[in-house]
C-alpha cells in the first residue's frame, strides 16, 4: 500500500473508534443481508462480544499497515483459525463489501472515493494473506499422514 493510503485509512479509523460498536453492528447487519450464508458461522456467538473483537482485530490490522510484516503471522493464524469455523473463500468478498459499506455509512462525508479505495486495498492485503493461509491450512489437513 502506499503511504498516503494508509494514512487515509488511518485517519479514518479514528473516526471510527467513536462509533465502533455502531459500526460493527452495521458491517455485521449488512454481512448477513448480502451473503445469508454467513449468519450459520455466529449461530452460536455472543453478538456483542464478537464486534468487540471486530473491532480490536480492526484496530491492530490498522495500526500495524505501515508494517505489514510484522502483521503477517497474526493475520495467518486468524486466516487458519477462520477456515476452522466454516469461513469460505467466498465469504471474504462478501465481508470486504459488507465492511466497506459500513464504513461508508459510519464516516458519512469523510468516506471520499480515495478513502473507500483505500480500505479496499487493505481489506484486500489482509483479506489475501488470510487466504493463502486458510488454503495452505486446507492443503494440510487433506494431505495424508506419513
Amino acid at each position: 500500500m502506499k503511504a498516503e493510503q494508509i494514512h487515509l485509512v488511518k485517519e479514518t479509523w479514528v473516526q471510527v473508534v467513536p462509533i465502533a460498536d455502531t459500526a460493527a453492528e452495521l458491517f455485521y447487519s449488512r454481512l448477513f443481508t448480502i451473503d445469508p450464508t454467513t449468519r450459520t458461522l455466529f449461530r452460536a456467538t455472543d453478538m456483542r462480544e464478537q464486534r468487540r473483537k471486530l473491532v480490536q482485530v480492526l484496530s491492530v490490522a490498522v495500526n500495524g499497515l505501515g508494517k505489514v510484516d510484522t502483521l503477517v503471522a497474526t493475520v495467518e493464524e486468524l486466516g487458519r483459525r477462520h477456515a476452522g469455523y466454516g469461513v469460505t473463500d467466498t465469504h471474504y468478498d462478501s465481508v470486504g463489501a459488507a465492511l466497506l459499506w459500513a464504513l461508508g455509512h459510519g464516516l458519512g462525508p469523510s468516506w471520499t472515493s480515495a478513502a473507500a479505495d483505500a480500505w479496499a486495498h487493505a481489506y484486500g492485503l489482509l483479506a489475501g494473506i488470510m487466504r493463502r493461509a486458510a488454503r495452505e491450512a486446507e492443503v494440510a489437513r487433506a494431505a495424508p499422514a506419513l
